[in-house]
Formats: structure tokens, C-alpha cells, sequence
């Protein structure tokens, strides 16, 4: 009887269960799980803190999940080592597994720079699990004056979360616009306007560089004063296990479409790995809750004997403050790699189109994400924009820009 080890307990995890239970009802399935909660949906974690979900349902599964798939599940603990010459890992407290095939599913950690005094700070939070989500909710009061190091998407969605249970929020960020990883100066500055639109204060081109109990000195020399720090400066994706056993290792665990390492019967898949980006033509690390679960359902068919891969991975972000929503994906090229950009503008909407060699590469939508999946199956599916009415589909996303057979093919009739 194979026996499966899946080190995480997030999507990719979940992934990973259901599609090792596609191909093989038998098998031995362990979960080694750091969390002592059942796989949640993360990016709930600041809905909770704005009363809009409840921590019964955050869950990804239900709570007779692993019961169903049929998973012995051991919380509370950390996989230490990975032995694949024994074919075992070890755990924190000195438990071995065999194992068949493995799939790391570790997923990320919060970066914390070195801050000059940050152990004087009492009141400190990450905010990427559910656990830091209750613990900052305790820690705040209607009187709290809140400081966020970092304008990503962790840090404004923790602002958004908190925004009603707090005097005030700072956030900084070195970056000179917010979302520096996801949207450009002139895109960001839409989102940035309507947070402060909603009390949200920015320093940006600025950050903390020393710390006094409550008291910031910022790179600018200002001082700020604050009663609770969250720290979402970014993350950085674990891959010390594979690492550590001479994987292959860039910025995420390396694989590839059938979610392989290039170790023998061990796969890794969801935030911690490094994969195959069909819109860059390259790999990257694609940290995204779909990609995630795909992720992990190939690398469990596969670690079961079954044959899927995943090779229509692209970057997405679907985001909203304050009720505005943006969504974006895919790569963007600039002029000078040879792209193309489509663009209408106004003060609480943008589209932007990127093409390249005839393709839709990448787009970025802020206001109006009707139908945003259409311009995504652009991208996934590599469409040649030869085949579509390319100029309808600028103005608005509708399947009456394609083709009648792709619209039968697609509905079953014609539209």
C-alpha cells in the first residue's frame, strides 16, 4: 500500500488529497499540519475582522473532510527533515513517516527585515493565518492607533479589516505607490485615493528603520507614534526542506507541469512553489489560491500513479477596498518589449490591455470586472487575437466577439 505524506495543510493541500482520491481510494494519506485549524480560506481572514464571515465559515472543506478522503491529519507540528534515502520525514518532535511519494505544500512565511529595536515593540502582529487574525483582534480597541509596515496586498487588506475597530492606521512602504507588486504608479493611485477616501493615512517612500516601545523613526526622519505594529512587509516561500536535500531552488521549489521536483517521489505545489507562467514564458512563483488548489490536484493524481498536468498557470489577483474591485493578470509589456497597451481611463475606473506577437498577454481592470474571466481565457487558452474581434472585445468583454463555432462549442448553440 503507497503511502502519501503532504507536509502544509492549506488549498494545495486539499488539491493534493482530492486528486491522490481520484486515483487511489487505498493509499495511506498523512497531513502534517503547523496550523491546528482545518484548511481555511486565508483571504477571509480580514472579512472576519470586519464581522462579514464567521470562523465556521472560513473552511475550504467541510468539517468531515479528511474524515471522507479518508486522512490521518497531525496538527501542531513541523516537518523538519526530509530523509530521501530512507524515504521517511522527521518531525519537530522526533516522529518519523515513511513515505511513497511526498508533496511539500509548505507554503509561505512573513519576511521580517531586521528592525533596530523591534523586540521593545509589545503589541506586533504578522497577518497571514487565522491565528494572527484572532490574536490582532484582541490586541486592538476603538482607542488604538494602528502603524502597517508594508502597502501590499496583506497589509491593505488587514487595514481594510480593522479600519472599524481603530482610531487610525498608518501604512508605510518604501515603494512609492501601494501594491507595488501587482499595479503600476498610475493604477495604484486609483486604489490609493479611495482608501484614503475611507480614513486609510499613507507614508510612502518611507518606512521605519528603528524602533522605541510605541515610537517609530521613520527613514525620512519623521516620528510615528502607534499602539499596535503589523508587520506585512512581504513573504518569502518555504523551501528549506527541499533545500536542504539539494533540490532545486530559485525563489520557490522548483517543478514542473506535473508538479515534479527533481527529486524522485517528491512534488511540491501552492505557495511555495515555482512553476511553469504560460503569459510570461518562463517560471515564477504564483502565490494565488486557484493556482494553488490546480497545483496540488495534479501533484496528487500523479504522486498516485494517474497522468495530469497543470501548463495554464498565469498570475491573478482579484481585489476590492471599500467596495472598489480591481482584478488583474498575466504579464504586462511595456513598448520596449515589443507590447501594445489598450487603455481607457477615468477617476474610479481603468482598463488596460497588454498585448504581444498577436496574444493578450496581461490586463489590469479597476471599477468594472464584469466578465473579467473572459479576457483571462485569452490569456490561459493563448488565443490568437487573429481569431476574435479584438477591437469589440477592447470596448467590452462578450463571447459575441468570438468566432460562431467557439460560441456553439462554448453554449451549445449560437448567441
Amino acid at each position: 500500500m503507497r503511502k502519501y505524506v503532504v507536509i502544509g495543510n492549506g488549498v494545495a493541500a486539499a488539491g493534493c488529497i482530492e486528486g491522490i482520491r481520484s486515483t487511489d481510494l487505498n493509499g495511506e494519506i498523512t497531513v502534517v499540519s503547523l496550523e491546528n485549524h482545518q484548511v481555511y480560506c486565508r483571504p477571509l481572514i480580514s472579512y472576519y475582522l470586519e464581522n462579514k464571515t464567521s470562523l465556521s465559515k472560513m473552511g475550504y472543506r467541510e468539517n468531515d473532510f479528511y474524515e471522507k478522503m479518508n486522512c490521518r491529519v497531525i496538527y501542531g507540528k513541523k516537518v523538519v527533515k526530509i530523509d530521501a534515502d530512507l524515504k521517511q520525514v522527521v518531525l519537530d518532535d522526533g516522529e518519523t513517516l515513511p513515505y511513497t511519494k511526498i508533496c511539500v505544500a509548505d507554503g509561505s512565511s512573513p519576511f521580517v527585515p531586521p528592525f533596530e529595536g523591534l523586540e521593545s515593540v509589545k503589541n506586533k502582529f504578522s497577518f497571514m493565518t487565522i491565528d494572527d487574525a484572532l490574536a490582532l483582534e484582541k490586541a486592538v480597541t476603538k482607542k488604538s492607533k494602528v502603524l502597517i509596515i508594508g502597502a501590499g496586498l496583506i497589509g491593505l487588506k488587514c487595514a481594510e479589516g480593522i479600519k472599524d475597530r481603530v482610531s487610525s492606521i498608518t501604512v508605510c512602504d518604501l515603494a512609492e505607490h501601494i501594491l507595488p507588486s501587482i499595479l503600476d504608479y498610475d493604477c495604484a493611485a486609483i486604489m490609493q485615493a479611495h482608501l484614503e477616501e475611507n480614513g486609510i493615512k499613507f507614508m510612502l517612500s518611507d518606512t521605519a528603520v528603528k524602533f522605541s516601545k510605541n515610537k517609530a523613526q521613520m527613514r525620512s526622519g519623521k516620528q510615528v507614534d502607534f499602539d499596535v505594529l503589523v508587520l506585512a512587509v512581504g513573504v518569502r516561500p518555504n523551501t528549506e526542506l527541499i533545500k536542504n536535500i539539494n533540490g532545486q531552488v530559485n525563489r520557490g521549489i522548483v517543478v514542473n507541469d506535473r508538479m515534479e521536483t527533481n527529486i524522485q517521489d517528491i512534488y511540491a505545489a501552492g505557495d511555495c512553489a515555482e512553476g511553469n507562467d504560460i503569459s510570461l514564458g518562463g517560471k515564477r512563483v504564483l502565490a494565488l489560491l486557484p493556482n494553488a488548489y490546480m497545483q496540488g490536484h495534479a501533484a496528487g493524481v500523479n504522486m498516485a500513479g494517474g497522468n495530469e498536468v497543470f501548463d495554464k498557470a498565469i498570475p491573478m489577483n482579484s481585489i476590492g477596498f471599500f467596495g472598489l474591485h480591481a482584478m488583474t493578470a498575466g504579464t504586462y509589456y511595456g513598448e520596449e518589449q515589443g507590447g501594445r497597451l489598450y487603455e481607457e481611463k477615468t477617476d474610479k475606473k481603468l482598463k488596460r490591455l497588454y498585448t504581444k506577437d498577436g496574444f493578450l498577454t496581461g490586463f489590469i481592470l479597476i471599477g468594472e470586472t464584469e466578465r473579467a474571466g473572459i479576457y483571462t481565457a485569452l490569456i490561459r487558452e493563448k488565443v490568437p487575437l487573429g481569431k476574435v474581434d479584438f477591437d469589440m472585445l477592447q470596448k467590452s468583454a462578450t463571447w459575441a466577439a468570438f468566432s460562431k463555432d467557439t460560441r456553439q462549442q462554448k453554449f451549445g448553440g449560437v448567441v
